[in-house]
C-alpha cells in the first residue's frame, strides 16, 4: 500500500492508504476524506476532486493532460501545483505524498 496525506485548508491531515494502479481521488474518497467529491468519477469532467500538490512531489506525479489542464483553466483558485487528483495514478514511488484540499470544496 501507498500512504498518501491529504491537507484540509484548516491543517486538518488525513493519512490513506491507496493501492498501485488506483488513483488519488479513488484514495480520497473510499477513505472519505472530506473535500474530495469526485462527481464525474474520475473522468476529467467537473474539478470537484482539485488539490494542491506538495511542491516537493510535483516532479514525482508527472505532467497533466490538456484535458485536465483545459478543467482547471476553469479554476478561478488554480494554482502553479494545482492537479486534479482523479489524474494522479498512485504508483509506489508516491508513497507520502502530501497534497491540500481547497477551501472552496469544503
Amino acid at each position: 500500500m501507498v500512504e498518501i496525506v491529504f491537507i484540509e485548508h484548516d491543517g486538518s491531515e488525513h493519512k490513506v492508504d491507496a493501492r498501485p494502479g488506483s488513483t488519488v481521488m479513488l484514495a480520497a474518497v473510499t477513505n472519505g476524506v472530506p473535500g474530495i467529491d469526485a462527481d464525474c468519477g474520475g473522468s476529467c469532467s467537473c474539478a470537484t476532486c482539485h488539490v494542491y500538490v506538495h511542491e516537493d512531489w510535483l516532479e514525482k506525479v508527472g505532467e497533466m493532460n490538456p484535458t485536465e489542464e483545459a478543467m482547471l483553466s476553469l479554476s478561478p483558485d488554480r494554482k502553479e501545483n494545482s492537479r486534479l487528483s482523479c489524474q494522479i495514478p498512485v504508483s509506489e514511488e508516491l508513497s507520502g505524498l502530501v497534497v491540500t484540499t481547497p477551501e472552496f470544496q469544503f
